[in-house]
């Protein structure tokens, strides 16, 4: 028979189960009327407390994973479960040692298998859009956690996988302010965010262009929209300073090389440029190539093929692809034999129109400043675009002809083109009784062959009839002499018809206009034959009277 002490001992430890277990179906009767906060935060302090109740992990992770049925302790369970892995990754709990005996190591093993299930609840909750702002957050702080624990001494250690999981689901989401939010507070602000979020794009890219339906149609956007927002180019070691988990101590290490961050935005522009299919996302390419793409690119040379082939386009594409193509003539010495030849053809009836018109003058006073080009080169641009002019609207006329008389005055060779005098009395007659033909040829593609130098510039002449008077005024300097050095050719390039509108109104009336106005009697039907008044041409075109039925 057992000793008296032994035996309330066996006692004491058949009841402590049962006393857990009234407790336990206790909690669960009173469930609805107590707080679930309460019983989540007792886990949470029981876990940190002993290894006995890290079973309870899998009962948060549970709870955690139970989002989609709208239960309330999903998300009190997830944040219990951030801040009890922050505590355990800080610990050191996560991470076998030497020391560590078999039984520990069996322990260590499954923490990282739950911690790996939790990271996975967080990527799930990033699709939600009611928690996905809290779940970035909670993401990260985990992120951070990993980063600065779970390495070795004498090495940096990131977490790309699990951020490469992060920005693909960033991607992937047609949440656009989750996006918004991981740019303006992670990704602009870290060098080492920025560094895997190329690199996690890069591979995202990769992975999502083979999916099919909404998700690959998306993809283009999500994925432009994060890497456009990141232009912040480091050009030397010391702009790496922000760095989110630490700063590697080794001067020697990647992420303290400006070539290497330069590497990585090379290789997600690249990969972007390889699922474009559109014209409109080329376009949106080329709207950023100089002043975003290229500064990220360590060899720019490695646009070219992309660049000439927008360039060898027709249209806005060949417009919009003209600044990046001179900025690898100017950065890279690009060899574009064609260069002036193509640049010629862009000059059609549709570039007075387009709304990058302005773009391209920029670029193209800048093409034609050089006073070593041939006057032929030159002569041909100037009389095609003076003849564009004639069928164009007032706010592009307006700022042709300033542009005009500025590449006058840097090329004096052409101003031949305004002051040809005929000398011969025969010839003189000829052209006073019969006209002259232009022997400019319009239909050259080669701007050296057009005769333009030939010509003359007799289109600006008929523009000071111009029916609006500011384009009539401007058109009036080629008549007068050049006295003035130059225009500044951005008082005019911004014009348009709002802008001209805006003006004329602006303007004070000296003196009221004299009107002289008959109000008709008919508009839509035939005048009355005794009234010996014709018909509007709206009759004359359409016939609005009222037929039988």
């Amino acid at each position: 028979m057992a000793p008296a002490g032994q035996a309330n001992s066996v006692k004491r430890k058949r009841s402590a189960p049962a006393e857990k277990i009234s407790k336990r179906q206790r909690a669960e009767s009173s469930e609805d009327e107590e707080d679930p906060n309460a019983e989540i935060l007792l886990m949470e302090q029981g876990i940190l407390e002993s290894k006995k109740n890290y079973n309870n992990i899998a009962v948060l992770l549970a709870k955690a994973a139970d989002f989609e049925s709208g239960n309330p302790e999903s998300m009190l369970s997830t944040v219990a479960l951030c801040r009890i892995f922050m505590r355990l990754l800080a610990q050191g709990s996560l991470v076998s040692k030497k020391s560590t005996s078999e039984k520990d190591q069996v322990v260590v093993g499954w923490l990282r298998d739950q911690f790996g299930q939790f990271k996975d609840v967080l990527l799930d909750l990033l699709s939600e859009d009611d928690v996905a702002a809290t779940a970035l957050t909670l993401c990260m702080r985990t992120l951070k956690a990993e980063g600065e624990c779970l390495k070795d001494k004498a090495d940096y250690a990131f977490p790309r996988d699990f951020l490469g999981k992060i920005v693909k689901n960033i991607i992937a989401s047609e949440n656009d302010e989750i996006r918004k939010s991981y740019i303006e507070e992670f990704a602009e602000q870290y060098d080492d965010v920025r560094y895997y979020t190329f690199a996690s794009v890069a591979s995202a890219i990769k992975d999502l262009a083979e999916e099919e339906g909404d998700l690959k149609s998306r993809l283009f956007e999500s994925a432009f929209a994060l890497l456009s927002a990141l232009d912040g180019v480091p050009e030397s070691a010391d702009e790496l300073e922000d760095f989110y988990i630490h700063k590697p101590e080794k001067k020697s290490h990647y992420l303290r090389q400006p070539n290497q961050h330069k590497r990585q935005g090379q290789d997600a522009w690249l990969a972007l440029m390889n699922i474009v299919e559109t014209n409109d996302q080329r376009k949106r390419l080329l709207a950023l190539i100089s002043d975003v793409i290229a500064p990220w690119f360590a060899k720019p040379e490695m646009l070219s093929d992309f660049l000439s082939s927008s360039y060898d386009a027709s249209g806005s594409i060949a417009l919009l692809a003209l600044s990046g193509v001179f900025y690898l003539i100017r950065e890279r010495n690009l060899d574009y034999p064609s260069f002036y030849p193509k640049l010629y053809s862009l000059l059609d009836s549709q570039i007075l129109h387009s709304k990058h018109r302005a773009r391209f003058f920029r670029l193209l006073d800048t093409f034609l400043g050089s006073t070593h080009l041939p006057a032929a080169l030159v002569a041909s641009f100037l009389k095609r675009l003076a003849r564009l002019s004639l069928n164009a609207p007032p706010s592009a006329v307006a700022f042709v002809i300033p542009w005009i008389y500025n590449m006058l005055k840097k090329h004096p060779l052409c101003t031949f083109m305004l002051h040809r005098d005929t000398k011969d009395a025969e010839a003189k007659k000829e052209f006073q009784e019969h006209g002259m033909e232009d022997p400019f040829l319009a239909e050259e593609s080669d701007p050296m062959k057009t005769k333009a130098i030939e010509s003359s510039l007799w289109d600006l002449v008929q523009m000071q009839s111009h029916y609006h008077p500011n384009v009539a005024t401007i058109a009036k300097i080629v008549s007068e002499q050049f006295t003035k050095h130059s225009y500044n050719m951005e008082d005019f390039l911004d014009h348009s018809y709002a802008s001209l509108l805006e003006a004329e109104m602006d303007k004070d009336v000296r003196k009221a206009p004299v009107v002289e106005f008959h109000i008709p009697k008919k508009i839509f039907l035939p005048q009355e034959e005794t009234s010996g008044v014709p018909d509007s041409l709206l009759v004359k075109l359409w016939d609005f009277e009222t037929v039988d039925a």
